[in-house]
């Protein structure tokens, strides 16, 4: 009786080590790819220093924190819905709408950069729970609901510009300081961005809702079938990218101070660019935050040894554009292989 049951328990056990092999095997190629990024940051950086010492001297190391803590914050928002296999191209619009909406309110006044920041992700979380709500419940595609909600809170922000703008003159001295200012010579702006980072990476890898994310952009019959519920998680997806880009408009407000309509304008593709190059898969399912981060890093550094380089600006597209068809192809080919080198282990 004994060896039959433990006939009967050695099928059910069996699976377990493949699992693990197979999730070991693509966080391996993952984590590979996060290092290569890693890597060539690293490289860019030092080929920049050694063509120009300016580079890396106190005030170059810190432009370039403030330059990419922004868009840092809107890659992690992003990341996030792209995991689900969606897309949000109304980042770049949200920042322009909080930034600007943020200083209207507070110029004049006595206002702290809490309340810019409570304020700035408000709005932002109004316009994901819009987006989210036509994608996840309304079921019209996410590349359609975006691109409308980027033109509709662009003339939103045009309106209420009404060709105005907002001075650093006018905004209180407390705000402005969370754009300049630092501990231990560290700015605040690329501080709070690790600290969004930190805890939506481990919020991902952790909680079950997070984990929930990427089932669904592997796999969305399969998540239903699991009881995934798919409309909540994608719209709290949204939600959350349009409370970051809400974040980071704010942050935007104190780091330059003077904000017109148009402020961002355009960076919506920079933010996809940064995603997919970081290694998160424009299909969903893969890849992680820090990627993405790192992805962001490194346009923005690009961008910045362009300019010490005294390089044409229309290079800085052109390398984004290259990087971004590079990360795809990248993807395809690595899904390919992972796929056939997981269908050879479980045949074993």
């Amino acid at each position: 009786m004994k060896t039959a049951l433990s006939a009967l328990e050695k099928p059910s056990a069996a699976p377990a080590p493949e699992k693990s092999d197979a999730r070991n095997l693509v966080d391996a190629v993952f984590r590979a790819r996060e290092l290569s990024i890693g890597g060539a940051l690293v490289l860019l950086i030092l080929g920049t220093w050694l063509t120009n010492h300016s580079f890396l001297d106190s005030q170059g190391v810190k432009d370039l924190l403030l330059n990419s803590s922004i868009l840092v914050l809107l890659a992690v928002g992003q990341s996030v819905v792209v995991a689900t296999r969606n897309i949000d191209l109304s980042v770049g619009s949200v920042v322009g709408l909080t930034a600007f909406t943020c200083g209207d309110f507070v110029s004049g006044t006595s206002h702290g950069p809490l309340t810019v920041m409570l304020l700035g992700i408000a709005i932002g979380a109004l316009c994901g729970l819009v987006s989210g709500a036509l994608v996840s419940i309304g079921k019209v595609p996410a590349l359609v609901v975006t691109l409308g909600m980027l033109y509709v809170v662009q003339g939103i922000d045009y309106a209420l510009a009404d060709g105005g703008q907002i001075n650093a003159v006018n905004l209180p001295d407390p705000v402005l300081s969370l754009g300049s200012g630092s501990i231990l010579g560290i700015p605040y702006l690329p501080l709070i961005s690790v600290a969004v980072l930190a805890a939506t990476a481990y919020f991902l890898r952790t909680y079950r809702s997070g984990r929930e994310l990427y089932a669904i952009g592997s796999s969305p019959e399969a998540a239903r079938l699991a009881g995934i519920p798919i409309r909540r998680r994608v719209l709290v997806a949204y939600v959350f990218s349009g409370a970051i880009a809400g974040l980071a408009g704010a942050l935007w407000l104190a780091r330059f101070g003077t904000v017109v309509a148009n402020a961002a304008s355009g960076w919506e593709l920079t933010v996809v660019s940064a995603v997919v190059v970081g290694g998160v898969a424009i299909t969903g399912g893969v890849g992680s935050v820090w990627g993405a981060a790192l992805g962001a890093l490194l346009l923005t550094t690009i961008s910045g040894a362009l300019i010490v380089l005294k390089v044409d600006p229309f290079w800085e597209q052109a390398i984004t554009g290259a990087l971004l068809i590079l990360a795809i192809t990248a993807d395809r080919l690595v899904q390919v292989r992972t796929t056939n080198a997981l269908r050879k282990r479980s045949r074993r």
